[in-house]
């Protein structure tokens, strides 16, 4: 397991939360929520992008990166630990983002806190209807909750070819990792920092609560003003479907054509004129892309 930190350790009832904060104390809190099996470190590439007007507050999620309190991963648990740090950090009027997983934490703070003003969601569908090789594989991935067969997973996932080739997906074709922060070697720290009762979490428990509550009809009833970015290259949720759902909603659409299923990873860049243009007016919609 590899460890480092960059932020220091904020106690609530949940433990010892990892937090980063960048940019001015005064400035408009932006709260970053990475996803399954990422860290604070997946903001690297756009932090400096944002932290010269925004107060930046990146948070490692229960069970990833140097947070190692784990008393849940599902997205109360998260979303009531966020709660309190906010709380801790006396952070109000709050846009909060999630990559990928990091979305049901973002609209779960949402909902429990008050703190919130605008919610962000990056590269993540309503559901997971698109990820059928879950409910082909439920059976044995119930078994990753057996502490042997879950630790013996997580551990064989740890080879760099086989690692590669799982978190490729988080990218488009022909991305190098390498290329961009937070790099490889941060990839694969990330990946042995987070304990291994995640995985069980995100594969077989989360498909189920978002069968019951999509994100979409979670947008829907927040009334929040919400931005959805996405990858055109995501071949994990593919795009059309994904914003078309959203734009109903009442979200706004941002589609990158270059980005995979990480923009904030690949193209942070246009990611930060995203969320800048969207929150100069937040209450300006437009509809999905072509």
């Amino acid at each position: 397991m590899e460890r480092r930190m960059i932020g220091e350790l904020v106690r609530v009832p949940a433990g010892a939360i990892h937090v980063r904060q960048d940019g001015p104390a005064d400035g408009k809190p932006i709260v970053l929520l990475h996803g399954f099996e990422g860290s604070v470190h997946w903001w690297d590439g756009l932090t400096p992008l944002l932290s010269d007007t925004y107060r930046v507050i990146r948070v490692d999620l229960l069970g990833f990166g140097c947070t190692t309190a784990e008393p849940g991963f599902d997205q109360r648990s998260q979303s009531e630990m966020l709660t309190a740090v906010l709380e801790r950090l006396d952070i109000t009027d709050a846009t909060v983002i999630g990559h990928s997983w990091g979305a049901d934490s973002a609209l779960g703070l949402a909902e429990l806190s008050g703190r919130v003003a605008e919610v962000v969601v990056v590269d993540q569908a309503p559901d997971c209807e698109e990820l059928r090789i879950l409910r082909i594989l439920r059976p044995v991935l119930r078994l990753l909750g057996w502490a042997p067969v879950g630790r013996c997973a997580h551990a064989l996932l740890d080879n760099n070819r086989i690692l590669r080739r799982a978190l490729g997906a988080g990218f488009a074709p022909g991305f190098d990792p390498d290329a961009a922060a937070p790099g490889w070697s941060q990839l694969r720290s990330d990946h042995r920092a987070m304990s291994w009762r995640a995985n069980r979490a995100v594969l077989v428990e989360r498909p189920q609560e978002l069968a019951a509550r999509p994100l979409d009809a979670q947008i829907r009833a927040l009334g929040l003003p919400a931005l959805v970015i996405h990858g055109r290259h995501d071949s994990l949720y593919g795009w059309r479907n994904t914003v078309d759902r959203y734009a109903a909603a009442g979200a706004r659409i941002e589609l990158i054509d270059t980005a995979g299923h990480s923009p904030n990873v690949e193209t942070p860049d246009q990611v930060a004129a995203a969320l800048r243009a969207f929150l100069a007016d937040p209450t300006v919609s437009r509809s999905a892309a072509s």
